[in-house]
């Protein structure tokens, strides 16, 4: 195993704090580049294109899981925490990448998915064996109700029970997701011990941070409760499709107990260590997100931001609501860090999710860049790619062929990449790809937006540099939040450094007052205008309003 470079250690060590604000380019390396020809991304296929993502002016990249797995959900259920699948390259692939990144000075975040594991993995096949072995509670296993059913009532995410036998113990276990994925036991320390260790291994082979998925799911309730019933009317299906009757429970003994909060302690005081390393973790609950987001990252002993679902929702965001979630989460994280998204690798994309069109696209970037908060670019966003339509016969998501045709699952945000219009694969594979690139994509590739001045591609570059121009959007608070009518208004400030911000959320023209004071109108490469003769601020269908405080 190679060691962090020393230089590196020191380069990071001179802004520990970079993530604060940083914009960070999610990659699902299965469908971003295929570097050998066998229709699957891989990580040399990364670094083929790091120069590309160097132009886009992002901070970092997070890495979705590359690790050891058979693959039933797609590397989410690990098999081998400290090796490489194959699919994806070696471990010698993965330092020439942290290398590739570090030279055009981008930070390298991979995602860790600690909760559970593969049932492949050799912890799982020792614990599964017998009830009396070295690994044997280090995952959640229970002993069944004297009729032979389930020990509670918990329901899986992916669907059906929680819950699934295990002949050679007699006994159940605890799986959130896939039956392939069982839970692991955090109640027991050498648990907890044995991730830590995984965690050290990545960040000595020279990671900047770790994307920590499904964060909130660490520990079970030790009783194993039955969860309580939720009221129809507080049921929220940004976690899962309304279809799935995982919607139907109030999940507080299934997840977000509260021994989680020292673990992540632990966590922290690990990559205190290593000077820059960082954490995103992720909160997957639909009724309490902001509020846990807010005790994960409170202080400076846990992690370093979190992201919830607000924005990964089907609701189309309005200025009420987003003023409505970040008065929300002033009031549940005052001291905490948010890191929003509008796209991942679990959502449909939000050019399809909130029916977008272009002038509104571009507007939805400019606002989320001016946010408080980290930012998380998903992979194709760039490009303005809207969700794929994948037919059910090449459909590869267990999810989305669990609840076809009402829930299509997540294959259709998670096509490959598109470089070039070239050929039916856009560049990504001299293969056939493991799915299908969409024709409606094709013209929409980075070659073809390179020419083109009013491509979705330069104005993510514009917002970006923009951004980063200015400290009060990066790293500074925000104060008179306000949605009048259609019109979202907020002011970012930084030091010296204050920036009135007004977004037009409507297709229809609308007009605000300025802010008292002297204002110089900025951002004109983003569309934005200043305030007309009357001195109120005019703006047309979907446009922004930068304007800089003067002295």
């Amino acid at each position: 195993m190679t060691k962090m470079d020393p230089k590196l250690k020191a380069q990071s060590a001179q802004d520990t704090d970079w993530w604060r604000g940083a914009a960070i380019y999610q990659i699902y390396p299965r469908s971003f580049q295929d570097s050998n020809g066998d229709g699957v991304g891989d990580l040399l296929g990364i670094v083929s294109r790091m120069p590309y993502i160097a132009t886009l002016g992002v901070d970092a990249i997070w890495i979705s899981p590359f690790f050891m797995s058979p693959m039933k959900d797609f590397g989410y259920d690990v098999s081998d925490y400290c090796d490489v699948d194959p699919m994806f390259g070696h471990l010698s692939d993965f330092d020439v990448l942290v290398a590739s990144a570090h030279e055009r000075g981008i930070k390298v975040i991979i995602d860790l998915v600690l909760s559970h594991t593969s049932d492949q993995h050799p912890w799982f096949q020792e614990c599964a064996h017998s009830r009396d072995n070295d690994k044997c509670d280090w995952y959640v296993w229970s002993d069944p109700k004297p009729d032979g059913t389930p020990p509670n009532n918990w329901l899986s995410i992916f669907g059906g029970p929680a819950w699934s036998w295990e002949p050679r113990r007699e006994q159940y276990f605890l799986h959130n997701f896939l039956r392939s994925q069982p839970d692991l036991n955090f109640h027991n320390p050498d648990v907890q011990n044995a991730l830590l260790d995984v965690a050290r291994f990545w960040l000595d082979r020279g990671v900047d941070g770790f994307r920590l998925d499904t964060i909130n799911f660490y520990f079970a309730d030790k009783e194993l409760r039955d969860n309580p019933a939720l009221p129809k009317e507080q049921r929220n299906a940004s976690i899962a499709p309304s279809v799935n009757p995982y919607n139907h429970q109030e999940h507080v003994y299934s997840k977000n107990q509260p021994e989680n909060l020292e673990f992540l302690k632990r966590f922290r005081a690990l990559l205190d260590e290593y000077p820059g390393s960082t954490t995103v973790g992720e909160v997957g609950d639909a009724q309490r997100g902001l509020e846990i987001l807010g005790e994960y990252t409170s202080g400076d002993d846990k992690v370093h931001m979190c992201y919830a679902f607000e924005f990964l929702s089907g609701n189309t965001l309005t200025a009420e609501r987003v003023v409505d979630t970040m008065q929300k989460l002033d009031a549940a994280a005052p001291d905490g860090w948010a890191c929003w998204a509008f796209s991942n690798h679990d959502v449909v994309r939000h050019i399809t999710r909130w029916g977008l069109t272009p002038a509104a696209h571009r507007c939805f970037t400019t606002l989320m860049i001016s946010l408080r908060g980290s930012i998380c670019l998903y992979q194709g966003e760039e490009l303005g790619l809207p969700e794929a339509d994948v037919a059910f016969e090449d459909l590869q998501d267990p999810y989305g062929i669990q609840f076809w045709p009402e829930f299509k699952g997540r294959d259709g945000c998670r096509t490959p990449m598109v470089w070039e219009p070239s050929n039916q694969n856009g560049g990504f594979s001299a293969a056939q790809p493991w799915l299908p690139v969409s024709h409606d994509h094709l013209m929409r590739s980075v070659d073809a937006q390179e020419s083109d001045p009013a491509a979705p591609l330069h104005h993510y570059r514009n917002a970006l540099a923009f951004r980063r121009a200015h400290t009060a959007l990066v790293k500074g608070d925000h104060s008179d939040l306000a949605a009048e009518g259609s019109v979202l208004r907020f002011t970012r400030s930084h030091g010296t450094e204050s920036i009135f911000c007004a977004f037009n959320l409507s297709d229809q023209p609308a007009t605000v007052d300025m802010p008292g004071g002297k204002w110089l109108p900025i951002g004109s490469e983003l569309g934005s205008t200043g305030p007309g003769p009357d001195g109120k601020l005019h703006l047309g269908p979907w446009q922004p309003c930068f304007a800089l405080k003067k002295d």
